[in-house]
């Protein structure tokens, strides 16, 4: 049950700083909560993490979430009467913010006010519910009317109240010394009007790192107080214009080639970052005060980017271990399911997963490269499309998402008044001798002379249509070919009774109620620790199978489905590595060249950019898609 964080305004006194996780997934320790004077905060840094959108200002702090917002300004700027409500009635006195190591904090009963929800609020732990999304922008400086300006004593200099945006204002008395920026010469301005600078930027530093094939270059702007800004993008850059921030004019060409001009007038600064195609996020800093950009460029194209972890869809949890790389996926808001290319073809997974509206994939369980062919379980929207070899590690998906792993040895059975039939293969190639069943593409032909084809619907209770000889099923319809000699009692004309279902024949999970399932192989952990047991599955640990290569798994961590991927190792390798890292339960997917981990345009995979070579494309995919998503079918079941 969701819990709102009522709980969190009792004895403040007692709290006890706590570790804090989002929608199950422990977070790092910077993300803690403090006791401060006796309340129990956090940074309003970590806030967007829970959906909250913030403005990181001492002096003009704005916290908003949904349909309410705080505000808070202390009384010494510009006339701030503390904290204020927007969306609500604010009657509960709350405790001014405070600067913790140049962290601001706020009390965790804001954001009670605010209505952030928990999951649970235990001693050891605080779990706050994952938010639909995460907030990326700053939100902009508190809309103000008016800023009063307190009457200057006839014995002492006039002083000018802080800033945090450039606003019309009443007329002022003259400072004391001349103002650092001068009144426009065309027009000037009457020396009651004439406006000091608020800041002067003092340092400009820039860094460039290099991660795979990505360049981020950061650009810091220090300034010597705090003072607004506004950005313009366009086509080549972008320009961050800081009112009243007075400057030296200056233009350079960076280590990146992007080019940084400074350029002062009368009104402010306009600092010019001629970005050459790249992605450019602001952001602010505090202690000292600086403005930061940081920039993003890829600079091969045609080597697939790596994983962002600073910009990760809301409820995808990105770890790395070493070598190891961990994605998991909130079950509140994703579900697993197995995505297929075009029988007899491959995709690479990124057009798998767009091909379904999915945020992230790995790839499926091995396959024949010469055909395309999966060469074990593959089980979609309910089809089985792929036999089993019904020996090997398998992990099914149902209906809700529940994920499992097991050894079950699925057939299609065919029931009717001559009683029940079992299928002997999954094949477009019938054998005369044989039931077979195929999944139609609407392409792919089936049966053959003096063979009878029966259209069915899995789950169904009458034959669909009857055909004899060579005929293509339409894609998503199970075909069974049999010859009726051999088969006298099956039904040979549409409408006769006949129930399909694809009988899973184990009992170590809930099979009945897979909706997709794959298998792949071998298990490598089970309950938390190293399961591996080649023999058991049939493998021969002699062959390139089980060389130390790039491997990838499916997994469970903290609750959560997981994509696992190794940049380099042996299964057994790989396999402590996972039970090292916590996590449950695993089965390792087709590795070496397939191996791909993708999520939302970037890769885990490293082999990618120490090779020419990207990866193979595969014929099937584990895909997770937001439980929004409408159904899409049609990959998997062509």
């Amino acid at each position: 049950m969701l819990l709102t964080l009522a709980v969190l305004a009792g004895a403040a006194g007692n709290a006890a700083a706590r570790p804090v996780a989002i929608g199950g997934v422990r977070q790092s320790t910077a993300l803690e909560t403090r006791v401060l004077g006796g309340v129990e905060s956090i940074a309003v840094w970590t806030l967007p993490r829970v959906g909250v959108s913030v403005r990181n200002d001492p002096r003009d702090l704005r916290l908003l979430y949904g349909n309410r917002e705080l505000r808070y300004r202390p009384a010494e700027a510009g006339g701030g009467t503390g904290w204020t409500g927007l969306g609500f009635t604010l009657t509960t006195p709350l405790p001014a913010p405070e600067v913790v190591n140049g962290s601001l904090h706020v009390s965790l009963q804001a954001l009670r006010l605010l209505g952030v929800r928990v999951l649970s609020d235990a001693p050891d732990v605080l779990n706050f519910a994952a938010p639909a999304v995460v907030p990326t922008s700053t939100l902009p400086p508190s809309p103000v009317t008016t800023i009063p300006v307190p009457a200057a004593p006839a014995t002492s200099s006039p002083t000018t109240p802080a800033l945090t945006e450039l606003r019309p204002l009443p007329t002022l008395p003259s400072p004391p010394q001349p103002p650092a920026i001068q009144p426009i010469p065309t027009a000037p301005l009457p020396p009651a009007l004439a406006l000091p600078a608020l800041a002067h930027l003092d340092t400009v530093r820039v860094s460039r790192t290099l991660h795979r094939s990505v360049e981020v270059q950061r650009v810091v702007l220090e300034l010597s107080a705090l003072a607004p800004y506004s950005v313009q993008r366009d086509k080549t850059g972008l320009s961050v214009t800081l009112p009243r921030v007075s400057a030296t004019a200056s233009a350079q060409d960076l280590p990146s080639g992007d080019r940084l001009s400074i350029e002062p007038g009368e009104a402010g600064t306009t600092v010019r970052l001629n970005t050459g195609g790249g992605t450019s996020t602001l952001f602010t800093l505090d202690n000292p005060d600086r403005v930061v950009i940081d920039t993003t460029t890829q600079l091969d194209t045609s080597v697939p980017p790596p994983i962002d972890p600073s910009s990760l869809p809301a409820g995808v949890t990105y770890r790395q271990k070493g070598t190891l790389h961990l994605l998991s996926f909130d079950p509140a808001l994703y579900q697993p399911r197995v995505i297929s290319a075009p029988t007899g073809r491959a995709s690479d997974v990124a057009a798998l997963v767009r091909g379904v509206g999915g945020v992230a994939g790995v790839n499926g369980g091995y396959f024949d490269p010469g055909s395309a062919l999966p060469v074990d379980l593959v089980v979609a929207g309910g089809l089985m499309t792929a036999p089993s070899l019904e020996r090997r590690a398998t992990i099914g998906f149902s209906a809700q998402g529940n994920t499992f792993f097991g050894y079950p040895k699925p057939r299609y059975l065919l029931g009717g008044p001559f009683g029940s039939l079992t299928v002997n293969s999954v094949s477009s190639k019938p054998r005369p001798d044989l039931l077979t069943a195929f999944v139609g593409n609407g392409n792919t032909p089936v049966g053959a002379d003096n063979l009878t084809t029966l259209y069915v619907g899995l789950g169904g209770s009458t034959v669909l249509n009857a055909l004899t000889g060579r005929v293509t099923p339409p894609a998503g319809t199970l075909a069974v070919t049999f010859d009726p000699a051999r088969f006298p009692q099956l039904p040979r004309t549409a409408g006769q009774p006949l129930k399909t279902t694809l009988g899973w024949r184990a009992d170590d999970a809930p099979w009945d109620t897979a909706l997709d399932a794959l298998s792949a192989g071998p298990l490598l952990v089970q309950g938390g620790q190293v399961a591996l047991n080649p023999a058991r599955e049939m493998f021969d640990t002699g062959t390139n199978l089980w060389r130390p290569t790039r491997q990838v798994a499916l997994g469970i961590m903290g609750g959560q489905a997981t994509i696992a991927y190794f940049e380099h190792g042996t299964p057994e390798s790989f396999a402590a590595a996972l039970a090292g890292a916590g996590v449950r339960d695993a089965v390792r997917l087709d590795s070496g060249s397939s191996a791909t981990a993708y999520l939302t345009g970037g890769y885990a995979n490293l082999g990618a950019y120490l090779n020419t070579v990207w990866s193979r494309p595969v014929p099937n995919a584990i895909v997770f898609v937001p439980r929004s998503a409408p159904a899409s079918p049609e990959l998997s079941r062509r």
